[in-house]
């Protein structure tokens, strides 16, 4: 079991490219405090529980112009700082009150989200409850990465009270943006489907949290999910996928479809808009591109083309 904890962890942070990447900051758009998550997950040691620049002003209140709060959930073996040190004071100095929770770990731990995705979900619930109960928002707006992009969301919006199927004017979510979400499982390039057929997947989970194989294909959490369709009415989704991604493979199985006629749901691959793109699953949240991509999810009528140029070396 440890081999295969090992090789997740491996494929997780194998950064091939030790070339420094251009970020909101560098660009003269936002300061972002660190250009790559390695550096902000480092620094994240030193207060695990610390939200990341821009987020967690209780005392925000949304404005015209963006009414919602916009809540960040981090990934897997994350935390709120390292995920978010990029978007979170982007989208802070774009006018938004941001706030940054975190989930599937005892505080303390560095290493979040390894708890299981019902658990999880149930934790993301009490946090929007208290964002809207303080801010006095009707709905919040969620952007997430990785798991914290698709199957932990999409659980709360499900099971754990984030819509009212039948009533959506009452669902406490407007948007979900995922950032190479973790939808419908993941083989991790192979690493799952070989841990399955040599019988420690399960072993490899008791070890490093429940959400390894929560996210795995044909998991029974995922089965439950996808029961039904992808989606809830009310809600919006946009995912935001690079194919080179490989933690989340095939990273077709990112993309969402409607469950029913009219349910709006938006997937874009980095690479459509960028060919020359090569942001990784752990690079995207600080990737150029892809932060303007959320910025124009969350505010369309301000939305502009990413500069390509700034396509940053691969990152895992």
């Amino acid at each position: 079991m440890t081999i295969l904890l090992g090789l997740l962890l491996l494929a997780a942070v194998s950064a091939p490219d030790g070339r420094p990447l251009r970020t909101a900051h560098s660009a003269g758009e936002a300061d972002a405090g660190y250009s790559r998550w390695e550096r902000a997950f480092v620094a994240s040691a030193d207060d695990p529980d610390a939200p990341p620049p821009g987020a967690d002003d209780w005392s925000c209140e949304p404005g015209a112009r963006h009414p919602r709060p916009v809540v960040l959930v981090h990934g897997t073996y994350e935390n709120a700082y390292s995920n978010w040190s990029a978007l979170s004071p982007r989208l802070r100095a774009e006018g938004y009150c941001v706030f940054a929770g975190n989930f599937g770990a005892p505080r303390g731990d560095v290493v979040k989200g390894r708890a299981a995705v019902p658990r999880s979900a149930v934790e993301l619930a009490r946090f929007v409850d208290r964002v809207l109960a303080r801010t006095g928002a009707r709905q919040v707006d969620l952007v997430g990465h990785s798991q914290g992009g698709g199957i932990l969301p999409r659980y709360y919006l499900k099971f754990a009270g984030g819509t009212e199927p039948g009533d959506p004017a009452r669902n406490k979510v407007h948007h979900l943006i995922g950032i190479a979400p973790a939808n419908h499982g993941s083989t991790v390039s192979g690493l799952a489907t070989l841990g399955r057929r040599l019988h420690i997947l399960a072993p490899a989970a008791e070890f490093g949290g429940q959400a390894l194989a929560d996210q795995t294909i044909g998991s029974p959490v995922n089965r439950r999910l996808d029961a039904g369709g992808d989606t809830m009415p009310g809600v919006r989704y946009t995912t935001v996928v690079t194919r080179r991604d490989r933690i989340v493979t095939p990273y077709e199985r990112q993309y969402l479809s409607p469950a029913r006629s009219g349910d709006p749901v938006t997937n874009i691959t980095v690479q459509d808009v960028c060919p020359g793109n090569r942001a990784g699953h752990m690079g995207s949240p600080y990737d150029p591109v892809v932060l303007r991509l959320v910025s124009n999810a969350l505010d369309p009528t301000a939305a502009r083309r990413p500069d390509c140029a700034d396509a940053p070396a691969e990152r895992g």
